[in-house]
């Protein structure tokens, strides 16, 4: 019972970081003036898209928010948020490797790779527990 209690306090947890993650890359997108953004190699852009892109994070940080809070009844929204790192590593590393080579792209491909990962491993043991459980 404590182990089914563990998984789920992890995936509550990672759930809870990867919001955290997306809210910051979203204020940052949003606050950030275009000229800074030339420190992550990008050109200056029109500052509607980078704020575009913040809202967006936001969006996606209240979409795991819900899933974290709401566990047991959001298997859709984890399986869209586990399909939605996994998508964002191939847009960026697609990017990346045949259109601009600029650092943070390929940095934030990983990282959306990797918290991916850990997010399906999270699940797939949260989902293996409960059903032991029910067994």
């Amino acid at each position: 019972m404590s182990f089914i209690s563990s998984n789920t306090s992890l995936l509550r947890l990672f759930l809870w970081l990867i919001a955290a993650h997306s809210f910051i890359t979203g204020l940052m997108l949003i606050v950030l003036p275009s000229e800074s953004l030339a420190f992550f190699g990008f050109e200056i852009i029109e500052k509607f898209f980078s704020t575009q892109g913040g809202v967006f994070h936001i969006v996606m940080g209240i979409a795991y928010v819900l899933a974290a809070e709401n566990l047991g009844r959001s298997d859709l929204v984890i399986y869209f948020s586990i399909s939605a790192k996994f998508i964002a590593s191939v847009f960026l590393f697609s990017y990346f490797f045949f259109k601009s080579l600029i650092w943070v792209v390929a940095f934030s491909g990983a990282g959306d790779l990797i918290m991916g990962i850990i997010l399906l491993v999270l699940f797939i043991n949260y989902k293996k527990e409960l059903n032991a459980q029910k067994g």
